[in-house]
């Protein structure tokens, strides 16, 4: 088992920690801002990488229904262990919209692909794109509404998942699937070269954005809340995930890559989203930080677990 492990975390998880090194020592003496990187990626790498995996994956429809009825039930679960561990611990009501994203988004885009590729390989990766996909809406229409409550708005959450490229680029692959058509070789060929070039740039952005992450200290009920994100992200969503899938009958290659995505760190999003709506950003940066350099450790145990 140990040996197994340590395999899996020189074949899986050293690969990954290049470049994200690298986005940390770019910004500790390069002053890299992300910005425009992450608009790089969102608007033409992920795009590119959605459609190249989708075109080419061997996933049924079954597979999709599977993934997206398992993203809904697992969402409401996780939801519901953060509010009652909330209202257990007298957390108010921002502490506990934090404690919802914490425990609610997790970073199966920019962490997620690239490990399930590395991992499970291009079968895994197809399988995953569902997945991602599904979660970009998300957290883009429901993660909104955890982040705002009272301030949220159905109209600008909509305008948002329709105004990521990506959710088009799955539709293209889709049709294009559906009617048994292909595109010319050299576009396909282009489309793949963007899609090889996904991983190295946003495992460096996400090494550069937990570079950036403020570890400052906390008072006594964000500390609390901090280490309530903590126990949900790395102990609670591993279980609840595992009786979703149990529940669903979910088996094969399609329970290790749900498992392992939604096992995943806090999604860098959701610091975004706490940002805006002030549901205690300072809290949900740190548990970025934190269960991403957990994750480092814990996720080559679940990968042998589930393999």
């Amino acid at each position: 088992m140990v040996q197994t492990v340590l395999s899996t975390l020189i074949q899986v998880i050293v690969p990954l920690s290049i470049p994200v090194i690298a986005g940390v020592l770019l910004v500790r003496f390069k002053n890299l801002e992300t910005k425009h990187l992450v608009t790089l990626v969102l608007y033409y790498l992920t795009p590119g990488m959605i459609f190249q995996a989708l075109i080419t994956a061997q996933v049924s429809w079954g597979d999709v229904y599977k993934t997206l009825v398992f993203s809904i039930v697992n969402l409401i679960f996780m939801w519901a262990a953060a509010n009652i561990l909330g209202k257990i611990l007298k957390l108010s009501s921002h502490n506990i919209a934090g404690l919802t994203l914490i425990s609610t988004l997790t970073n199966s885009n920019n962490y997620g692909l690239p490990l399930v590729l590395l991992a499970f390989g291009k079968l895994g990766l197809g399988k995953a794109s569902i997945y991602v996909v599904v979660q970009m809406i998300i957290v883009n229409t429901i993660g909104v509404y955890f982040a705002a409550r009272s301030r949220f708005s159905a109209k600008d959450a909509i305008k948002s998942v329709f105004s990521l490229p990506a959710i088009y680029a799955a539709l293209l692959a889709v049709l294009l699937r559906v009617l048994n058509l292909n595109l010319p070789g050299g576009i396909e060929e282009g489309i793949n070269m963007i899609s090889q070039a996904y991983s190295p740039i946003v495992l460096a952005i996400l090494g550069a954005q937990m570079a950036s992450v403020k570890n400052s200290n906390l008072e006594l009920e964000s500390q609390t809340t901090f280490w309530s994100g903590m126990i949900c992200r790395l102990l609670l969503s591993p279980i609840i995930t595992c009786l979703c899938l149990y529940i669903l009958h979910i088996s094969g290659m399609l329970y290790s890559v749900l498992f392992i995505l939604a096992s995943m760190p806090v999604a860098v999003n959701s610091v975004i989203l706490a940002e805006k709506f002030d549901a205690s950003p300072q809290i949900v940066s740190k548990c970025i930080l934190w269960t991403t350099l957990a994750s480092f450790i814990i996720l080559p145990i679940l990968i042998v677990l589930v393999k």
